[in-house]
């Protein structure tokens, strides 16, 4: 059942996971602000603090959102309050010191030094004053090292550690993958090490530094080419849609349109055979096991791709779900999003004018909700003392 059944984006809920956490959102275009967001879908108070002219995803565009950002930007900053500061000048920092005092977490993704330079280091200036505090640091490479300090974006972390030279086929070569996958996966486990220490300062009652790097995250996606690697000595190629060593685990071309295929044992393997019609190739030596299927992966395609012509995709991928094999139309995007179990579990979402993904974590007594449409930029503090933030100077200091 869908935690959102309708469909509607809504401020952070009282009752979400995280409810009465408070977190300074410094972070920009696609890891933090994503981080940030489900931080925010489950129940963060969230204050997005922009330079003067805006976190540079809002210009990201076309398309734009009818407010004037680029839906680039609407995808990544729900449920968020937002107000633009110059951390440049040192009234401003104050005004950043000042929330920093009631907040739980800092995300910032600034390059290695940043923060620093402006008296906001952790270890240098924060940790002593809000002993309670998570920090989150996202950057390319981190801070030392032979790269450290360097600028990193998704398709670049990419191509340098090998994602892009086990993407495409033989005919289109090396290719960056159509999401910034990169980017993604260090904002997710970004927001995993905050939860982690949050859970670890109830115990110690305090907070720690929490880093994230593009670098460390592609190379953790090597899997299992790395693996491969380091058992075989052989240098992963590219396979196309193809796994290296799963078969048949591919795309291929039903009678009206392409499907992928995803059999990983010897009984679906049969069971498949039976559904489209082609009982011998259960028994062909050549197929017996997964190894010898993946030996013979391009003799086998031949075999499949005969068979599969005689068959209509939807009707085909439904029969074959149905007998326990993993088969599914190759979608478009609006294809996707427009399936009917998209709208059942609650994954595309509505709000006037905002229309946005879903929450992917499911909780049974706390679940998320997505919060209000991304916020515009706000040049004063009304917002945040609105939000209970910026007491006055008698009345701060860091929250038990």
């Amino acid at each position: 059942m869908s935690s959102n059944p309708s469909g509607k984006a809504q401020h952070a809920p009282a009752h979400g996971a995280l409810a009465g956490v408070r977190v300074v959102d410094l972070s920009r275009v696609l890891a933090g602000p994503l981080c940030t967001q489900i931080l925010a879908d489950h129940g963060a108070e969230v204050i997005k603090i922009e330079p003067p002219s805006g976190d540079d995803t809002r210009r990201l565009g076309p398309p734009f959102a009818p407010g004037g950002d680029a839906a680039y930007f609407q995808a990544l900053n729900r449920g968020k309050r937002s107000i633009g500061l110059d951390l440049g000048r040192p009234e401003e920092r104050e005004v950043l010191l000042r929330l920093l005092e009631d907040a739980d977490v800092l995300v910032e993704n600034f390059l290695p030094g940043t923060m620093e330079r402006w008296g906001l280091g952790y270890e240098q200036h924060l940790a002593a004053r809000l002993p309670r505090l998570v920090y989150c640091s996202i950057t390319g490479f981190g801070a030392d090292g032979p790269l450290g300090k360097l600028p990193g974006y998704d398709a670049v972390l990419q191509a340098m550690c090998g994602l892009m030279s086990v993407n495409g086929s033989t005919q289109s070569g090396p290719m960056r993958l159509g999401v910034p996958v990169v980017d993604h996966l260090t904002g997710y486990t970004a927001l995993v090490g905050i939860l982690m220490a949050l859970l670890a300062r109830q115990r110690t009652g305090t907070g720690q530094r929490v880093e994230a790097t593009l670098f460390d995250t592609a190379l953790s996606l090597l899997v299992p080419h790395a693996s491969n690697w380091f058992h075989s000595g052989k240098a992963p190629v590219l396979t196309g849609s193809a796994h290296p060593n799963i078969a048949p685990y591919d795309q291929f071309e039903a009678s009206d349109g392409p499907l992928f295929l995803g059999i990983l044992n010897n009984a679906q393997f049969m069971r498949f055979c039976r559904v489209v019609g082609r009982e011998t190739l259960a028994g062909d030596a050549r197929f017996a096991s997964n190894a010898l299927r993946v030996q013979h992966a391009g003799e086998l395609r031949v075999e499949i791709e005969a068979a599969l012509r005689e068959f209509k995709r939807d009707h085909l991928c439904a029969e074959l779900m149905a007998a326990g094999i993993a088969a599914g139309p190759v979608n478009t995007v609006p294809q996707a999003l427009e399936q009917a179990h998209a709208g059942y579990r609650g994954m595309t979402v509505q709000d006037g004018d905002y229309r946005g993904l879903g929450v992917p974590i499911r909780l049974s007594a706390t679940p998320g909700q997505p919060g209000a449409a991304p916020p515009a930029l706000s040049g004063n503090e009304e917002a945040i003392r609105e939000a209970g933030w910026l007491r006055p100077a008698h009345a701060r200091g860091n929250r038990q």
